[in-house]
């Protein structure tokens, strides 16, 4: 290429550099909102299967629509008010609990207890480490962190309230977002666009609905051994019910999250309670785990989204790299997507050359 005008093509070439990166940091002061736009769009696109379904049995559109979003947030507000009070009754139990853990620190029966469960623990270096730890506090930056957590909560919550509106927003016009956006593609290529966009649609609805059952089947099952199958056999758990509730969420994150909230409902029925608790406890979800994973999850999964594990894994640390717990949970959606994308459209197109 003839440069006629290199004052000219530097300008341009500089005046392009600076547009690329003014756009990358609009993008990126807009991450959170993007955030917030992308987990609505994803929970509408998994309650438009049930919208979907109510349509088939010939409920208006309009009806539909109002009838899953009643429906969802029915059994969030009964959530709400059933599981809620329990777990702020064990919360405020735990707190108060605080002056014994420190008793039994003291005195040493805690430590006389994880000597006993864990034997091949060095429980002495891991106290004499801690107390060490607490001597070099600097509690100005403790209050600096207790202000920042209270900001990440209110943010949460906010953000909460936030997804919750646009989902609800997102749901009553699904259909219109997605006939504008077909529109955008031109004519010729718009019937396979169409019926891509549809089964990846179809496929993120599947897997949330998938996924959400999945954090169900856990947290109902660790509610009933924890609060009704152990205690039956004289070995009580303590706090069950929110115990049950971090199974439900660790389980709503994809591949690390149920044995994440695994680990840490067994540490906490070791500080609470303690052998023989804390070691039937672990076997139950050492049991589960394995269930989850070659029984529950495939057979669910399967009828959701059909992505390769090697793929799902690398999908679900990559997203969770990229974008935190929400990248994580869109992975593999996305993956499945860009799979049906190469299988119906890059393959073909490679068959014809």
């Amino acid at each position: 290429m003839k440069i006629q005008n290199p004052f000219r093509f530097g300008l341009l070439g500089g005046l392009g550099v600076l547009v690329a990166i003014g756009i990358g940091s609009t993008v990126g002061s807009l991450a959170t909102i993007l955030t917030y736009i992308g987990a609505a769009l994803f929970l509408a696109l998994g309650l438009d299967p049930m919208v979907s379904w109510l349509e088939k049995h010939r409920f208006p559109r309009a009806l539909a629509i109002v009838t899953v979003l009643i429906a969802v947030l029915g059994v969030f507000t009964g959530l709400v008010f059933a599981i809620i009070p329990v777990i702020t009754e064990q919360v405020q139990r735990a707190i108060s609990a605080i002056p014994g853990l420190i008793d039994g620190f003291n005195d040493g029966t805690i430590i006389d207890n994880v000597k006993h469960a864990l034997p091949w623990l060095d429980v002495d270096a891991l106290v004499s480490g801690a107390r060490s730890w607490v001597e070099n506090l600097d509690f100005s930056s403790i209050g600096a962190g207790v202000l920042t957590v209270g900001a990440g909560i209110a943010a949460g919550v906010t953000g909460a309230v936030v997804v919750l509106i646009l989902t609800i927003y997102f749901v009553s016009s699904l259909t219109s977002l997605k006939r504008g956006l077909y529109q955008l593609v031109p004519a010729s290529k718009r019937p396979k666009f169409i019926d891509l966009a549809e089964q990846v649609a179809a496929a993120v609805g599947r897997y949330v609905i998938g996924q959400g059952a999945l954090a169900l089947v856990n947290g109902v099952l660790s509610f009933v051994v924890l609060t009704l199958v152990l205690p039956a056999f004289g070995l009580p758990v303590s706090y069950s019910a929110l115990l049950a509730f971090i199974a439900f969420l660790g389980s709503l994150i994809p591949l690390v999250g149920t044995i994440s909230g695994s680990v840490i409902i067994t540490l906490l029925v070791l500080l609470f309670n303690g052998p023989p608790s804390v070691i039937v406890v672990g076997i139950y979800y050492l049991v589960y785990m394995q269930v989850e994973a070659y029984l529950l999850s495939p057979r669910i999964m399967a009828q959701a989204v059909k992505v390769p594990g090697a793929i799902v894994v690398i999908a679900a640390l990559a997203g969770g790299t990229l974008l935190g717990i929400l990248g994580a949970l869109i992975a593999i959606p996305v993956a499945a997507a860009i799979l049906l994308i190469i299988n119906q459209v890059v393959v073909p197109r490679q068959n014809e050359l």
